[in-house]
């Protein structure tokens, strides 16, 4: 007697199951990932415009974003081999990571990020998302922009204890 192959094929037909991708940090990362969240004194709204850009992303650049974070978190980052997700930037942006996401309609997407081992009251470094900005392909963010970053950098800074969330 033959196996009924007519099931077995159907059954192997189509995308095989997704696995699930763990983006969630652990204790045992080297940083915490923290938010800046900006200070009633500066903005009574009290944003936290890293984590309002990375929510408007879409759902897909979201889930990369939150992945490479992870493995940062996981890792030491100046270690941390991303192909190209993780970069130290350089010039009037040294000290800051930048996080690329390639989206949807050649949309790239990035994350500005801070390490900070100065943090009051924390036993971990922290890697500090701060900012966010999206651009066309094949174009550049505007000076001005850096600068609007680098502000909120200053901000985040300034204060001890850190305003996370």
């Amino acid at each position: 007697m033959t196996p009924d192959r007519g099931k077995r094929g159907a059954a192997s037909k189509g995308k095989p199951e997704a696995t699930p991708v763990e983006a969630k940090p652990s204790p045992a990362d080297v940083h915490d990932i923290v938010y800046f969240q900006r200070h009633r004194d500066d903005d009574p709204r009290e944003t936290a415009p890293g984590r309002e850009f990375l929510q408007m992303c879409p759902a897909t650049v979201r889930a990369k974003f939150r992945a490479v974070l992870a493995a940062v978190a996981a890792a030491p980052p100046n270690r941390f081999s991303g192909g190209g997700y993780w970069e130290k930037m350089h010039g009037d942006m040294a000290g800051w990571y930048e996080v690329r996401v390639d989206g949807p309609n050649r949309r790239h997407y990035r994350l500005f990020c801070r390490l900070d081992y100065a943090a009051e009251g924390r036993e971990k470094g922290l890697l500090v998302v701060i900012d966010g900005r999206d651009k066309a392909f094949r174009t550049a963010i505007s000076a001005k922009e850096y600068s609007s970053v680098r502000d909120m950098g200053a901000e985040y800074l300034k204060r001890s204890p850190r305003s996370v969330c």
